[in-house]
């Protein structure tokens, strides 16, 4: 069989329940379609609840301890991630390109050290403006360097691809004053504000021109390979946005799209501490630890005191319009494979690296509570072979691109050892079966003051958390609890279901990277 065409498009920190065809108030038309043509799994989880590790494990197919990429703040070993799918599938032939955030390295390092890494803002000046590569196993890269903009596009020497893009034509300094003004209806809510950046410099709207140009470059690659009845060299692409991640500072005239009237507001949205683990309350009061710098970022940035209904309908309200701009980029980059004429020949995978609180139980951003809003992703799947219109809901996990490439690409993927191909699932054919999915998370007390090892596994219909080094822990009966408001864990009714799946937790392999790299930036 032809081998496929791959690309993958990913949306970041953007929960598995905000899609239309989810029924929430978020407009995403070009996702729902692709949806109705593929299949998309319900029940899909991130292997890690934050960035780095999160984009290490779907690059890798590799647990995040045994890669080492446990937390943000520790770089992705780079001969680790040659035997990654990219790497891999460089060596089989594929033309492997990632355009938009990749956040393999870490952006900010202690003391401002340069690590060497292109990521890294004290290193990227070592890197000329006609660098695109190697890296990370990808033949040619286009980067932005946050994609955030707590923290403005860095200006030349500074900064990546995006960045220097978006100061080139000497105007740099306008955008930022414009992305800083605040756009009525003023908000009051943490973190959000109607940006007046025009939609044309947003870096969602970058990452789709990048992509929508090098769709069509592959095109006539592919079209002038046939014409001389020679075999077209098939691409693989990992195309990645920055949003919905916040801040929350949609640009016009998507700030506009959802009224806060009209956005849905979680059922469950008050804090009730004193029934959940202790971490969690720790999590959210301790003083982070670190540098006075990073200290002054998590405390800032990583943290939102509890919000009023109308503050978080504010909230909601920009989150779905950093949401709805992703999904209009995703339909010009499908429409650009229709124009290319690559529709047929390629596997398109839409997912996120994790979700968002997005005020259940009166939370916000992320952190060690490993809630639904926070676990679960959506996964999109269409291509060759694969049934439109279907829901699966095994428990699965993004864990599993890495194999699930190379088997469409017939190639090995070497470091992908904890990686489960889902072409089963979307065929039917060879063992399809699955009856959990696992995540695993340990931080250092830089985030959140406290150290924790966190370890959870999900089946279809309950979930259970532990917290190795305390061996307290939280399990929700999924089935019958869907908003996690019962902690059955020391539920002496349940006890038959906790031993089942504190063993399955349990059966992690015994491959622990020894010792574990240590961060070169805060967590």
């Amino acid at each position: 069989m032809k081998r496929p065409n791959i690309l993958l498009i990913m949306s970041d920190q953007h929960r598995a329940d905000c899609f239309g065809f989810e029924s929430r108030r978020v407009r995403t038309p070009h996702l729902d379609l692709l949806a109705q043509q593929g299949t998309r799994f319900t029940q899909c989880i991130t292997p890690n609840v934050v960035c780095m590790p999160s984009r290490s494990a779907i690059l890798t197919g590799m647990l995040p301890l045994t890669s080492g990429v446990h937390d943000n703040g520790i770089d992705l070993d780079e001969s680790i991630a040659a035997g990654g799918f990219a790497g891999s599938l460089s060596q089989a032939g594929y033309d492997t390109r990632f355009i938009g955030k990749a956040h393999f390295s870490s952006n900010h390092s202690y003391a401002n050290r340069p690590t060497g890494r292109c990521e890294n803002i004290p290193s990227s000046h070592l890197f000329a403006d006609d660098w695109r590569g190697p890296y990370m196993g990808f033949e040619q890269i286009e980067l932005m360097q946050l994609g955030h903009n707590y923290w403005l596009p860095e200006a030349s020497p500074g900064g990546l691809h995006y960045e220097r893009w978006y100061h080139r034509d000497g105007l740099g300094a306008m955008k930022n004053a414009l992305y800083s003004q605040r756009l009525d209806p003023q908000t009051q809510a943490s973190q959000t504000h109607n940006s007046a950046l025009p939609t044309a410099w947003h870096n969602s709207t970058w990452v789709g021109d990048r992509t929508v140009e090098y769709i069509a470059e592959q095109g006539r690659r592919q079209r002038e390979a046939t014409d001389a009845q020679a075999t077209a060299q098939p691409f693989c692409a990992w195309v990645s946005m920055a949003d919905p991640h916040h801040p929350f500072d949609a640009p016009a005239p998507w700030c506009w799209m959802h009224r806060p009237d009209e956005v849905d507001l979680p059922p469950h949205r008050l804090r009730d501490l004193d029934k959940r683990p202790w971490w969690h309350r720790a999590a959210l009061e301790n003083t982070p630890g670190g540098t006075p710098e990073s200290r002054k970022v998590r405390e800032e940035y990583s943290r939102m005191p509890p919000q009023t209904d109308a503050q978080l309908r504010e909230i909601i309200a920009n989150y779905y319009g950093m949401i709805s701009l992703v999904d209009h980029q995703v339909g010009r980059i499908l429409s650009a494979l229709d124009d290319a004429g690559l529709t047929d020949n390629t596997l398109v995978v839409f997912t996120s690296d994790h979700g968002e609180f997005l005020g259940d139980h009166g939370l916000m951003l992320k952190g060690p509570m490993h809630y639904e809003g926070l676990l679960r992703v959506g996964l999109i799947m269409r291509g060759p072979g694969i049934a439109a219109d279907q829901k699966n809901d095994q428990p699965v996990s993004t864990l599993d691109l890495a194999a699930t490439f190379g088997d469409y690409a017939a190639t090995p993927v070497p470091s992908a050892v904890h990686s489960q191909s889902l072409r089963p699932l979307l065929t039917g054919v060879g063992n399809a079966e699955r009856d959990h999915a696992y995540n695993e998370w340990r931080l250092g007390p830089s985030r959140c003051g406290v150290a924790l090892d966190l370890r959870t596994v999900r089946t279809r219909s309950a979930k259970l958390t532990l917290e190795l080094d305390s061996g307290v822990g939280e399990m929700y009966d999924l089935s019958n609890d869907p908003y996690e408001c019962v902690n059955l864990f020391d539920d002496p009714k349940h006890r038959g279901l906790r031993e089942e799946l504190i063993q399955r937790l349990m059966s992690r392999p015994n491959d622990i990277r020894v010792p574990l790299p240590d961060p070169v930036g805060p967590a």
